[in-house]
């Protein structure tokens, strides 16, 4: 994981509903009725360990669990327990802050969505160049 250039500056409240065991996972439907892969189970559980003021990449991500950075992405975009799965802590492993909610930055800009992560990320105390890069 990489770290903060500053001390983390608060955590996200973990209010957020997240079935734990086999039982309570083989019942859980997303809000459109969808099924959460085991895969993508693997990749929040990984994700939820990620502390407020660190990030880690998508690839970082996949050498944990399984699959392809693309994968983690996949499963990210759809995540139905954010924050508490803090899907915005995971950024590309160019250190570029990548995608947040299906949008990913462009040329070097972010997108409304990025934004958002961007912001969640200053909270944390994790600072990023101008041009979305980690400093």
């Amino acid at each position: 994981m990489k770290h903060a250039t500053r001390p983390s500056a608060s955590a996200l409240p973990d209010t957020t509903y997240y079935p734990t065991t086999s039982a309570l996972r083989a019942q859980f439907r997303t809000q459109t009725g969808k099924r959460v892969t085991p895969h993508q189970w693997a990749v929040y559980d990984f994700t939820r360990t990620i502390p407020p003021g660190k990030v880690a990449t998508y690839k970082d991500v996949c050498q944990a669990v399984g699959g392809s950075p693309r994968s983690v992405g996949g499963a990210l975009r759809t995540n139905p327990f954010a924050p508490f799965v803090p899907c915005h802590r995971v950024i590309a492993s160019s250190l570029f802050i990548g995608g947040f909610l299906g949008e990913w930055g462009k040329e070097h800009r972010t997108g409304t969505q990025c934004n958002r992560k961007l912001e969640l990320l200053l909270t944390e105390g994790v600072a990023f160049t101008a041009e979305g890069y980690l400093q």
